[in-house]
């Protein structure tokens, strides 16, 4: 026992050296621009009535008590907001991930993924018994080049919206690629859902690609405010899903208020009303960095605004100088982005105000050189 914790607090003294050990903090007073709530439904949603059930929990699994009709009408009306046949829902965005990606491919198969894959897609992938490997982010012809060395039924996966970069993929023309090889696309739409489309509905409906695209990921804990996860596609994939999607069979059913938060969660979509006023925070804060300083961030017109320091001291310091200016951001690190890429994650928020941005741009602008 005592030479294993050794161990462990070795590997945690490593990480304290290298300045890459984590931590966490409760943030009680700075602006936010940091957590994923683009549209600030975690703050909305705390004003909708949650109807009061005669249980708190599902009480169990899916397909043993925990099923019920509220749970199977949500899945329909998401299915029908994103042009989709089916949905299934998962307690998470990592879960769903997890089970698709753990269950899709045999061992004759073939899983590629862009090399920016969040962590939750790659392990995944390390639970199928197909082959895998990476290809350049965003780079369509290193995608195709690797799709002709592929055996078996080849499973291409791409997030709409990457989480660290903020950068969209080239969807429209990933498409046409896999269509050339019959290779099946999936879509994480973890931080595409709620940031891009009329209504929010995501990269893939936005281009109209729903019937060229095998399966889609939402997430509910980043625009919509909430928790939880769905896999929308064809009926064939739900089921398929059912009996041998491990993280969907062996774990306990939402409990019935996530579903309502959920459910609200699309009704505050219809009305676009933050939908509009987070684009127009995206706008006034790229309007508001000197040129010199919006030349160092990564392109994007997604609310994630990323700016690579390269340096974890650096990005360390940054982050602090802006945080002793009541804004909340963090310094983010390998190995969450790779060494070399350390960097500053502002997210725009619809709830942000006009001078609250203002004031972050002035504060960049006088601190990055």
């Amino acid at each position: 026992m005592e030479k294993l914790e050794q161990a462990l607090q070795d590997k945690l003294d490593q990480r304290k050296e290298v300045s890459s050990y984590r931590s966490m903090v409760v943030n009680t007073d700075l602006v936010d621009f940091c957590s994923n709530d683009y549209l600030g439904y975690a703050r909305l949603l705390a004003e909708y009535p949650i109807n009061k059930y005669n249980r708190v929990g599902a009480t169990g699994s899916r397909l043993i008590s925990g099923n019920s009709l509220k749970i199977e009408k949500l899945e329909s009306e998401i299915a029908q907001f994103h042009n989709a046949e089916s949905a299934l829902l998962f307690n998470s965005g990592f879960d769903a991930n997890l089970g698709i990606l753990g269950c899709i491919a045999s061992r004759h198969d073939t899983i590629i993924y862009d090399e920016l894959s969040h962590a939750s897609i790659r392990d995944g992938i390390k639970l199928s018994l197909g082959k895998s490997f990476s290809f350049n982010h965003n780079d369509v012809k290193d995608l195709e080049l690797k799709i002709q060395r592929a055996s078996g039924q080849v499973i291409v996966v791409v997030e709409s919206v990457y989480s660290m970069d903020g950068d969209c993929c080239p969807l429209t023309e990933i498409v046409e690629v896999c269509q050339k090889y019959n290779a099946a696309l999936m879509v994480d739409e973890a931080h595409g859902l709620g940031t891009v489309g009329a209504n929010g509905e995501g990269l893939v409906v936005h281009h109209k690609l729903e019937d060229k695209v095998f399966a889609r990921i939402y997430t509910y804990g980043k625009s919509m405010g909430g928790h939880g996860a769905v896999v929308v596609g064809s009926s064939v994939l739900k089921n398929y899903l059912i009996n041998y999607a491990r993280s969907f069979i062996y774990t306990t059913a939402m409990p019935f208020h996530t579903v309502d938060v959920i459910r609200n969660a699309y009704e505050l979509l219809k009305n676009r009303k933050a939908i509009n006023q987070l684009k127009s925070n995206i706008q006034l804060f790229k309007r508001h960095l000197y040129q010199s300083v919006s030349s160092k961030f990564i392109d994007s017109n997604t609310p994630i605004q990323s700016l690579v320091i390269g340096n974890t001291a650096q990005a360390i310091e940054l982050a602090k100088k802006i945080q002793e200016a009541d804004f909340f951001i963090k310094a983010i690190l390998a190995p969450t982005v790779p060494k070399g890429e350390e960097r500053l994650r502002i997210c725009i928020h619809a709830f942000n105000t006009e001078v609250e941005i203002k004031r972050l741009c002035a504060v960049l602008n006088e601190n990055i050189k």
